[in-house]
């Protein structure tokens, strides 16, 4: 890697939960979750290795998946140290989110497929084909009762239930629920992106990433209606993140993160800042907090992707 190191050991402890510190080092860890302590502002990826989505882990460990191979890479926020968990299936990691069982629920881009990936072992617990038609798989939101995955090729959304302990789904119990309502898919276009859930989690928020339009959508019908933010647009629209009624809107090529803030409902908002940095930001595309700091991968999209291109994370407050 030209002028750069990447660790080739990990913090086994970041990556089991496996965790022994005397008292000293509990209240050092306990002020790190709170957004306290030493982190990396910028943590290096391993050259080639092209990241897209972004998860983070309560113990402050982010998980990358590579558009490259599908590898997925994980790094401890406060050393930058870091190391491949899962080796990809050779096909693009899109989206994911780490949910509390610590499983990686990855989407799979133009495979059509998801699949459930064990963090600690890297072990792929479940494969999931979502569609047969058209796809990229692109970005995935874990709420109270599942996993719901947009498609940025075709008009749907897909729902994986997961049940009260736990339990991963079958692949006869996937849903697939058709964009209804306000929705308009642009032909031959990069349509459906970044998923979340409204602040009072009973709807969805899905960016069209064409239309630089928010869409709350309800998950019982499909049924999508255009958020009201007035004058704002969502110009290269990406990933989503809400935190309490705060939405953060990563807008890729323009190197910005739009902040808005939401009703509960998620059907108005008003842009209060948009987020920048033009020393750090190069096409990025996803978000993930930790404390009062977020996390965005750099994809450089508009840099050739080579072997040798270089890769990081930057972290900017919130």
């Amino acid at each position: 890697m030209s002028g750069r190191i990447v660790a080739r050991t990990f913090i086994v402890a970041a990556l089991t939960g496996v965790l022994a510190v005397s008292a000293a080092g509990a209240a050092q860890a306990a002020q790190f979750q709170r957004g306290g302590g030493a982190v990396e502002d910028v943590i290096e990826l391993p050259d080639g290795f092209q990241p897209e989505g972004i998860t983070i882990d309560p113990r402050g460990t982010a998980y990358l998946g590579s558009l490259a191979n599908g590898d997925i890479y994980a790094a401890d926020l406060r050393t930058g140290e870091g190391e491949v968990v899962s080796d990809g299936p050779g096909t693009p990691s899109v989206g994911l989110k780490i949910d509390r069982f610590g499983r990686l629920f990855v989407s799979g881009g133009p495979t059509g497929t998801a699949r459930v990936v064990d963090a600690a072992t890297g072990v792929v617990l479940e494969d999931y084909p979502l569609t047969s038609g058209p796809a990229f798989i692109n970005d995935v939101v874990l709420t109270h009762d599942g996993a719901w995955f947009t498609n940025s090729s075709a008009a749907e959304l897909y729902f994986l239930p997961i049940g009260p302990s736990g339990e991963l789904p079958d692949e006869s119990d996937i849903v697939t629920r058709p964009l209804l309502g306000d929705w308009q898919q642009v032909p031959d276009q990069f349509n459906a992106n970044g998923i979340a859930e409204t602040p009072d989690g009973k709807a969805l928020l899905v960016i069209q990433s064409v239309t630089a339009t928010l869409f709350r959508v309800d998950p019982a019908t499909g049924v999508a209606t255009t958020v009201d933010l007035g004058e704002a647009t969502l110009t290269n629209g990406d990933g989503l993140l809400v935190i309490g009624r705060t939405l953060y809107v990563v807008q890729n090529f323009s190197n910005a993160v739009a902040v808005v803030r939401l009703n509960a409902q998620g059907t108005s908002g008003s842009l209060v800042e948009t987020l920048t940095a033009p020393e750090s930001f190069d096409v990025p595309t996803t978000v993930a907090a930790h404390g009062s700091s977020l996390y965005l991968p750099n994809a450089r999209f508009t840099t050739p992707p080579s072997p040798g291109t270089e890769y990081d994370v930057v972290r900017i407050d919130r």
